[in-house]
């Protein structure tokens, strides 16, 4: 047995190498004993404290044990009470060592080379020499601690010794505190150095938050998470900042990160977000520096987020905090003029400074002068404007209908998006132009005065622009029923001519132009009048017969007063014959009439059209009206916004409970004809009193703001609406919606009202998902403007070519069946959930397919009722598609047979190829799963799909609607949509396949 003192040899080489890595909190160290350590020793043969010193010659106390010639050796040593200060998972560092059994001579088959490590929790210091017990329960056993190394009689001699070094953890604990026990069982060993400690993440600045110190979980696979606190002026970004700490200590897993707010950077490693100094500026929280003012602008504060322009320069509010500030243009150069009778062209030249900015545009500003008047005044509307008078990109203009023989000033204003900032008018630059003699304009609208079986009394106004003497007038005439080149031809030297030799209850066609020496001025619209019947000339004359019979009893007073009652007639006659004429033209047109039913009036057709507002729109006093936010912007005539905005506010209208309301207002300097064509559309609205109609509330036009007020629809337009909850309704709640819309435009169809623009983003909804049709009117006056592709420019005026009839787009043949066209792609951009019909194409490719008879084909899960309806409304020939009565019929079954719902029209099914490839993506056209998941707009799904290893096309074709859950998407219409795409990757990747074979 080797000796005491030989042992003892050993700790003059010992060396203690400190843990590198995480914070470590000692709770006990064997080696920064000064005096005995105390330790309880069981039996009292067994361990032995013995005192030594260590290689800066401190004293060190240590424990040895060597019986390994005595059978049945059980020794315990144990520590004093620990106590474990809130750490869950302890660990112990042990250094010992080990005597080779093989090295002993004579050694008995009992020696061993390990000895065993346990702990005892316990709430207070209460162990004695009899408790806990020697055994192993009580105790909890930690491990059998064997050497890496031992050493041998030859080591002791040579006074080399090999030192072990092993760590041990265990937990949770959750007592104040605990003893370790340490136990021999027949080994020559020596406990030279025990510490306890636990491990703790230690307090760190991280993705700009500053973490505190954590400790360790109560595993060894514990994560610990810690809340970060983002540095002064820094923020969250996105989700919460968390760290976690795991078991050895270590921080890892960051989840979010901390930015410096706007006018911060960060600086010393991103620990500490400093303000950015006099000159600089940092618009937007995030990583980058603070940069120096742009030119034209200056700041003086710390901490800026925007630098201010200087006098004379500005910015608009679309304009980045980047942008230098910029002023106004200098005014056009090298202007040109050619004028053509009463039209005129001007060219110029842009200006020589655009005031450092690229969104210059031009007015023109028209002054008429002479003619008596004493000076300069504005054109009238009158005056013709293309593309525009104002807003215009490009550096020319056509302007038509001038007076003739008058003289002209036109001034050329140059303006960029800052113009209207400026306290100073727009540069410009003016040309004074002369007009020649030129025919007289068209003859805005005929009146009828009276009628017979076989004749028409017909009157009309002078010419807006007679452009000289009227000599006299053409009036040009057929039959509705035959050809226009079938016409007839009467002349009349005044504004009044009496049409004869015509059928009885006929309706004519009629045209009315002026002639003066320059010649013949363009023909009026046509306007439509028809003759009594015999029946209705009988009625009327039986009515005035006791009246004739009277006059010839009562003499001469009698005759007076029959002659005055005529008049009176025939004067209130004049006063409404639009009323008259549109009820024979509709009882013509549709056969037939509902009693009581109205019948729709258009609002040009009146010579006043303020008269037409007065008579359909009720005025509201604008104190009634209270604004309350903008909610979008309003319909455009130019491009520019020029009708204003649409507002939420409340209505109260004596003796009624307020009412929340959309609000049109009208921009104040409108003209006069922007006025008037933005009253169109109330007074068009106001005579509709449907529930699948936007309902007028009123309009205010004796004070500005002008306004159109509506009833509020919460959802706003269809088309956004669907697209932000897509896949969420059922196809009975689709459906109810297109029944409502089919409802309102039955309705529409019975007062003989083309809409012209059915289209999802003109249907609004309400909270109760009633859809209603809007936009009535002011669509068919705006002026050509390709800035919205919704619309182009033909024939003279703007068609929103992916809605509308072939006939409409060739001919602007509108009817009641283009409406019915129209309402098929509606119901294509309600099934599909607001995609946009015929996708990218263009709109030249979207009539060149149509002319070759493809169509739309059905949208995803789109029941074959519904596509085969959708196919009937874009029946080439009108006549054939379904009346809008026969539309709600159909839906009406649909709504009662859910059945009917259920069949779907299967993808390869379709003979519209060449559109269905759009519909369905070629899975083999994209490069990764991401990229498909963007085609078929499932892209939030892309952190889903690679955590779960759907990261290859050959793995997602084998999804199922179990993998698809578990995938974590939970809405059914995404869940459907991501399946059909995948049945379809499948197919398209089973026919490459067969094609190989």
């Amino acid at each position: 047995m080797p000796s005491i003192s030989v042992v003892m040899d050993i700790l003059y080489c010992l060396w203690i190498f400190p843990m590198v890595g995480a914070v470590e909190e000692i709770l006990m160290d064997s080696t920064t004993a000064t005096a005995e350590l105390g330790w309880t020793i069981y039996p009292a043969l067994g361990w032995e404290e013995v005192s030594g010193y260590d290689e800066n010659m401190n004293t060190i106390r240590t424990y040895q044990v060597c019986n390994v010639f005595d059978n049945n050796q059980n020794n315990w040593v144990r520590t004093k009470y620990i106590r474990r200060h809130g750490a869950q998972r302890i660990h112990v560092e042990i250094k010992f060592s080990v005597r080779d059994c093989s090295s002993i001579p004579s050694v008995p088959g009992s020696c061993k080379e390990t000895f065993n490590l346990y702990y005892y929790e316990t709430d207070s210091d209460t162990a004695n020499k009899v408790s806990p017990a020697w055994m192993e329960n009580p105790w909890i056993k930690v491990d059998t601690i064997a050497a890496d190394e031992s050493f041998s009689q030859v080591d002791l001699g040579s006074r080399v010794m090999k030192i072990n070094r092993e760590v041990r953890s265990f937990g949770p604990v959750s007592r104040q505190g605990f003893y370790l026990a340490f136990q021999d069982y027949g080994s020559c060993m020596s406990l030279i150095a025990v510490r306890v400690f636990y491990r703790k993440c230690p307090r760190v600045v991280e993705n700009g938050a500053v973490f505190p110190e954590t400790l360790s979980g109560a595993e060894s696979t514990s994560l610990v998470v810690a809340r970060g606190v983002c540095v002064p002026n820094g923020e969250e970004v996105d989700v919460p900042i968390k760290l976690y700490c795991n078991g050895d200590g270590e921080w890892m897993v960051p989840i979010g990160r901390c930015m410096c707010k706007a006018g911060h950077e960060a600086v010393e490693n991103g620990t500490v977000c400093r303000a950015c100094g006099s000159g600089f500026f940092k618009p937007s929280q995030g990583d980058h520096q603070c940069l120096q003012c742009p030119i034209n602008s200056r700041i003086t504060n710390e901490g800026a987020t925007n630098c201010v322009c200087r006098n004379g320069y500005y910015r608009t509010d679309s304009d980045p905090p980047l942008m230098p500030c910029t002023t106004i243009p200098s005014a056009p150069q090298s202007v040109i003029s050619i004028v053509n009778e009463t039209a005129l062209r001007l060219e110029w030249s842009a200006p020589r400074d655009g005031g450092g900015r690229e969104d210059v545009v031009y007015n023109i500003i028209c002054k008429s002068c002479g003619g008596g008047r004493g000076g300069c005044t504005r054109c009238g509307d009158n005056v013709q404007f293309v593309p525009r008078q104002l807003g215009l990109t490009e550096t020319k203009v056509h302007i038509s209908d001038l007076l003739a023989h008058t003289q002209y000033t036109f001034e050329i204003q140059a303006v960029n998006g800052v113009s209207d900032q400026s306290p100073y008018s727009p540069q410009y630059s003016s040309v004074k132009i002369t007009t020649n003699q030129a025919a007289p304009s068209a003859v805005s609208i005929m009146h009828q005065v009276s009628r017979t079986p076989d004749s028409i009394t017909l009157s009309w106004s002078q010419p807006d622009q007679p452009n000289g003497l009227i000599l006299d007038y053409e009036l040009q005439y057929y039959e509705k029923s035959m050809a226009e080149w079938n016409s007839s031809v009467v002349r009349s030297q005044t504004n009044t001519a009496v049409i004869r030799g015509l059928k009885p209850g006929a309706i004519y066609v009629f045209q009315v132009r002026a002639r003066t020496v320059a010649g013949f001025g363009r023909f009026s619209g046509k306007m439509f009048f028809q003759t009594m019947t015999e029946e209705e000339y009988k009625s009327s004359f039986q009515e005035k017969l006791p009246l004739i019979i009277g006059s010839a009893a009562a003499g001469m007073v009698f005759i007076i007063a029959v002659v005055v009652f005529v008049i009176v007639c025939n004067r209130r006659s004049s006063e409404r014959p639009e009323s008259e004429f549109t009820d024979k033209l509709q009882h013509y047109t549709s056969g037939h009439m509902s009693p009581g039913m109205k019948i729709y009036i258009d609002p040009f057709t009146y010579e006043d059209p303020n008269e037409a507002v007065r008579e359909f729109a009720k005025e509201i006093d604008t104190s009634c009206v209270k604004i309350e936010q903008v909610i979008g912007a309003g319909k455009k005539s130019t491009g520019e916004g020029e009708f204003g905005e649409v507002c939420s506010g409340n209505l109260r209208l004596p003796g009624k409970r307020e009412i929340l309301v959309a609000i049109k207002t009208l921009k104040v300097g409108y003209t006069e004809r922007q006025r008037r064509d933005f009253l169109s559309e109330a007074s068009i609205m106001g005579q509709f009193d449907h529930p699948n109609i936007i309902h007028l509330e009123g309009v205010v036009t004796k004070s500005a703001p002008v306004m159109i007020i509506t009833e509020f629809m919460e959802n706003g337009s269809l088309d956004s609406f669907l697209r932000q909850n897509d896949g969420q309704f059922t196809v009975i709640q689709l459906v109810g919606m297109l029944r409502g819309i089919a409802a309102g435009m039955k309705y529409l169809n019975d007062m003989n009202y083309v809409h012209r623009d059915l289209a999802a983003r003109n249907i609004l909804v309400n909270s109760n998902l009633v859809c209603k049709v809007s936009d009535f009117g002011l669509s068919r006056f705006l002026e050509d403007d390709t800035s919205d592709p919704t619309y182009t420019s033909a024939l003279g005026g703007k068609i929103p070519i992916r809605w509308t009839a072939p006939e409409a787009i060739q001919y602007r043949k509108f009817t009641s069946s283009s409406d019915g066209w129209s309402y098929g792609i509606v119901m294509w951009e309600v099934m599909s959930y607001g995609e946009r019909p015929y996708w990218d194409m263009s709109n030249q490719d979207v009539i060149n397919a149509i002319e070759q008879d493809y169509r739309l084909p059905p949208p995803m899960d789109c029941p074959s009722a519904l596509h085969q309806l959708m196919l009937d409304c874009w029946q080439k020939d009108r006549n054939n598609r379904p009346k809008f009565s026969q539309i709600v019929n159909n839906l009406d079954k649909m709504i009662r047979n859910p059945n009917s719902l259920k069949a779907t029209t299967p993808l390869s099914s379709s003979v519209h190829l060449p559109l269905l490839d759009r519909s369905t993506p070629d899975f083999s056209s994209f490069s990764t799963v991401d990229e498909w998941l963007d085609a078929i707009k499932m892209g939030q799904y892309k952190e889903n799909f690679a955590n779960e290893d759907f990261t290859s096309f050959d793995v997602v074709s084998q999804m199922t609607m179990e993998d698809i859950l578990r995938v974590g998407v939970t809405l059914v219409g995404h869940q459907k949509k991501i399946l059909n795409s995948v049945q379809s990757m499948r197919a398209q990747m089973n026919q490459i396949t067969s094609v190989e074979v």
